[in-house]
């Protein structure tokens, strides 16, 4: 009783200190939920048999609240939110290169232009072997540890030993980091004449303004209609991809609203200034489409803007606020619904606190046959309405169902290449032909346009793929499986080798040949010139 008195005791006086260090008045009955999770989380530090960490404890605590909430709150460790905040903030600080690891070395596929390494004299094909004179090639060092190396504040500086093709010995350089963009627009170029296509992979930051310059490259190009392609775009700020709406709308055209409990109704309506408010507009998507990106699709589709082609969007109608704690973690409170402009919202249905079926998804709609054929999929009636200007059904609860579904053609990604593809043989195949290859393909192929028509991959890198595929004892279930595999295979290939010789736009302008919802979107605008 003893004791009791003097954890109690102890609890009143922690609670007193922490009341005045804050300056804040905590409303707690002697039942209040604080004061019972105080005591609980005092007692384990203060009487538990073993030392505990009390930082983990707390971590835990909130983890446990969040996990019996909705699927999309979160929390998450200071290494977490850097990570998840580096590509929506549109940068980081570091040296500038895209690389990838190649046989327990780091390879350079391009070093960013006008970024420190290409100023400081690094190229494509080097390997990066010393950092500050320590051996990073041949110790199989994790790729985070070689990334922490790298990167540092902007402004310091990093010596790099290098080994570069046709040059003895090792180069050093003194690279001056900097702040280094990281692109949302993935690819963007002229998909046939009068046709622009931009592809999105999140909405952050800088996605605002680089739309914007694609549009206008784009335009100047000869750009009548454009391609939106957000398939496999997870999302990422609401008012980016407010922004983004706000260029295909007519003034005071409703793009999305939100509303919670506690979050009172805030609209979001087109300025009216966008600059393409005529062209013709076709958005692609797919499953993975999410968020943000559904936020763009559903004021197109609602306010009867342009097409959407592909298949049911992921179906994440929650609003999330990111609240900051002060050893640098967050918590990511979901507070509001968001809703289309017909005011349907998508969000897919869930259960608090149970999310395996929630995450099992797409596995569940390809069980079901609703990736392959769209009569799979059936909507409840009392979620149905109505677009606002051609008043055509579409429906809430569950993702945005495309105006022109494309069935996914399950032949094409066969088994055999899904586990070549997964083993990394054909990335590291890819990455072995440029780096033997690169100045002779830049010889041969001056323009992208040349290489696009006369190239192709040699016999001779399928067939090293399909050797070192065998030495893993990794084989086709029969001849007709790798028949079909080896069409895509030879094309992915191809983009990849257009990928690291030029960038992504290129590797998209020819994977996107193959593409059936790419080639959907393209046949609505063609047949209806």
């Amino acid at each position: 009783m003893n004791r009791m008195k003097g954890l109690i005791a102890l609890v009143a006086c922690c609670m007193a200190t922490i009341a005045a260090s804050a300056q804040v008045r905590l409303n707690m009955g002697d039942n209040s939920p604080m004061r019972k999770l105080q005591i609980a989380e005092l007692a384990i530090s203060n009487l538990y048999v073993d030392s505990v960490d009390e930082g983990r404890l707390v971590e835990d605590a909130i983890r446990g609240m969040i996990e019996q909430l909705d699927p999309h709150s979160s929390y998450s460790t200071p290494k977490e939110v850097r990570a998840m905040n580096e590509p929506l903030q549109g940068s980081f600080e570091g040296i500038g290169v895209q690389f990838n690891i190649v046989e327990d070395t780091l390879l350079v596929i391009q070093p960013v232009g006008g970024g420190p390494s290409e100023r400081a004299g690094i190229q494509a094909g080097d390997r990066i072997v010393t950092v500050n004179d320590t051996a990073i090639a041949g110790v199989k060092m994790s790729r985070e540890e070689i990334m922490r190396r790298l990167r540092g504040p902007k402004g310091t500086k990093v010596k790099l030993g290098v080994i570069r093709r046709d040059i003895r010995g090792k180069l050093e350089f003194i690279v001056k980091r900097d702040k280094i963009p990281v692109k949302s627009i993935d690819a963007s170029y002229i998909i046939r004449p009068g046709i622009g296509y931009i592809r999105i992979g999140n909405f952050g930051a800088t996605t605002y303004d680089e739309f914007l310059q694609s549009l206008i490259r784009l335009s100047d190009e000869g750009m009548r209609d454009l391609i939106l392609d957000l398939q496999e775009n997870g999302g990422g700020y609401l008012q980016a991809a407010v922004n983004i709406a706000n260029e295909f709308l007519e003034r005071n055209a409703l793009i999305v609203y939100t509303e919670g409990r506690r979050t009172k109704r805030t609209n979001y309506y087109a300025k009216g200034d966008g600059m393409f408010r005529n062209g013709r507009v076709v958005v692609l998507v797919d499953g993975y489409t999410a968020s943000a990106a559904e936020i763009v699709t559903g004021a197109i589709q609602d306010q009867d803007r342009g097409m959407v082609v592909g298949r049911r969007t992921f179906g994440k109608g929650l609003v999330q606020r990111p609240i900051d704690l002060p050893d640098g973690s967050m918590i990511r409170l979901t507070v509001a619904h968001y809703y289309t402009p017909s005011g349907r919202c998508i969000q897919k249905p869930y259960v608090k606190g149970e999310g395996k079926d929630y995450a099992m998804d797409m596995v569940n709609r390809l069980r079901s046959g609703e990736l392959t054929n769209a009569d799979s999929i059936h909507f409840d009636d009392s979620l149905r309405y109505y677009t606002l200007r051609e008043h055509r059904v579409v429906y809430g609860g569950g993702g945005i169902m495309p105006d022109e579904f494309v069935p996914l053609d399950t032949l094409k990604y066969t088994k055999f290449h899904r586990e070549l593809s997964a083993k990394s043989l054909i990335i590291n195949a890819n990455l072995r032909y440029v780096d033997d290859h690169r100045k002779q393909l830049l010889r041969q192929y001056k323009t992208f346009a040349a290489f696009k028509q006369d190239f192709e991959i040699p016999q001779s890198v399928v067939d090293g793929i399909m050797t070192e595929a065998e030495k893993q004892k990794i084989k086709p279930k029969d001849d007709e499986e790798l028949q079909r595999t080896l069409p895509y295979l030879r094309l992915q290939l191809k983009a990849l080798v257009a990928r690291d010789l030029w960038d992504m736009s290129e590797y998209y302008a020819i994977i996107n040949e193959s593409s059936d919802i790419v080639r959907r979107g393209l046949k609505l605008l063609q047949d209806n010139e």
